[in-house]
């Protein structure tokens, strides 16, 4: 999180301790301020390949949204009716009319198999369930993408998360575990993208935290050099990024033409339940992110556990969660980014076929839907079915993993290989088993 005007306790130096702890939470890049500078100003705009990962916190309905089943009995089929789309014999949910006009332009996966009943990010995040993650130090696949890709340019970090804090921590995102803390993403939280502007930093804020770093280095001769490396970097490589306006410019929304901002819709800021607010600002941050040459953006986006009251939830949310999803479909074809830019949109696992006794879903891992767009992909299909009951998958299963081997791809990474860990040992990035969706795969691939 950057926070650059905490209202913590200061100290005898003018240094606030909680606002630089915050600070400290950057790793991006070690250049001098002079370097940066000329290098910002030097680098020519470049293609790369980028992926903005939606992470649906809570795990949101399929019935409800991608996979209606309006023949099932009424205790499964629910409230919603389905409606057809750009794509002839596809249908969606009646709360995503603006989804529907851009199902050309998107692939639906509705047989994603093999997650694990447990309320967090760790699985759509590395392709292990958060006990081996905890276990094992597992990166987020933002951090191997630094590792294996590293930046587009010295002033751009490869990976910017987007998530905010959230109440129940494991929906939080993970870091770069074994590989170490100099591929950790560039934490931004969504409360905080306001204090991110560098227009509303004087340069003396700057001056005095460069004098702070100074001491810590003196510091450092005084101690054991080895336990503070991690902490130092991080110090100095947050003010490499606030010194560079590239990222800055990238979050600040308002710069944004007013039609732009209109058509993504604004959502709020507001955390619904334990999990992440419907703010639509943050997708269209993370598409001005992958302009500005960030490999990998992720955001958690809604909070989608509707154990009760699940139709008047999405009634209320899912239009808002249509507007931001559609517009950033729509924008990476306007603005060229189709090839490049691939976007996933899933959660943790889907709902119950049976609605309970609260007129609510329950915990469903057997099975759930996911939206693919970009990135190269074939697009305008359904990958997958379901049983009668949305229960089951019936047709073509795809592990979980399958679809965190498919972004890699679309990287340029290759997810059976193996990564060095920071003790040098190679680690297998995912199971052998993981492949590429092949039906997302284009016939050059």
């Amino acid at each position: 999180m950057w926070n650059l005007f905490g209202n913590s306790r200061r100290y005898c130096d003018g240094m606030s301790r909680r606002s630089l702890m915050q600070i400290g939470g950057l790793a991006v890049g070690g250049l001098t301020l002079a370097d940066l500078m000329a290098a910002e100003a030097a680098s020519p705009a470049k293609r790369h390949k980028s992926v903005i990962m939606v992470y649906l916190s809570g795990g949101m309905p399929h019935q409800d949204t991608f996979d209606l089943k309006p023949e099932a009995p009424v205790e499964v089929r629910g409230e919603f009716k389905p409606i057809a789309t750009t794509v002839p014999g596809i249908e969606f949910c009646e709360l995503l009319p603006k989804l529907s006009m851009v199902a050309d332009r998107c692939s639906i996966v509705r047989s994603i198999v093999g997650q694990r009943d447990e309320h967090s990010s760790f699985q759509n995040l590395t392709g292990y369930t958060m006990g081996e993650v905890q276990r094992d130090g597992i990166p987020n696949f933002g951090s191997i993408v630094s590792r294996m890709e590293g930046p587009t340019s010295p002033v751009t970090p490869p990976f910017v998360d987007l998530f905010p804090t959230m109440q129940h921590r494991p929906y939080n995102s993970t870091g770069a575990g074994y590989l170490g803390s100099a591929y950790n993403q560039v934490r931004a939280d969504g409360e905080d993208l306001a204090s991110m502007r560098l227009r509303y930093v004087e340069g003396q804020q700057f001056a005095e935290r460069r004098s702070l770093l100074g001491q810590l280095d003196s510091f450092r001769r005084h101690v054991d050099a080895r336990s503070l490396d991690n902490m130092d970097e991080s110090y100095r490589r947050a003010f490499d990024v606030l010194t560079s306006s590239r990222l800055v410019d990238a979050m600040n929304v308002e710069n944004e033409d007013p039609k732009v901002l209109a058509r993504y819709g604004r959502g709020s800021s507001a955390h619904l339940g334990d999990g992440a607010p419907t703010w639509n600002d943050q997708l269209l941050v993370a598409r001005r992110l992958v302009e500005a040459g960030v490999r990998v953006v992720t955001v958690a986006y809604g909070f989608w556990d509707t154990h009760g009251n699940n139709f008047g939830h999405l009634r209320q949310h899912l239009p808002t969660f249509d507007t931001g999803i559609s517009a950033l479909v729509e924008d990476i074809y306007a603005r060229g980014l189709d090839e490049d830019v691939s976007i996933v949109v899933w959660g943790e696992f889907g709902r119950t076929p049976k609605i309970n006794d609260k007129a609510g879903r329950d915990h469903w891992a057997p099975v759930q839907a996911a939206l693919f767009a970009g990135g190269g992909m074939p697009v305008g299909q359904v990958i997958g079915s379901t049983d009668k009951t949305a229960a089951y998958a019936a047709d073509r299963p795809i592990h979980y993993r399958d679809v965190l081997a498919t972004i890699y791809h679309n990287l340029g990474i290759d997810s059976t290989l193996y990564v060095r860990d920071q003790a040098d040992r190679p680690v297998r990035i995912l199971p052998e088993e993981a492949r590429p969706i092949r039906e997302l795969m284009t016939s050059s691939t």
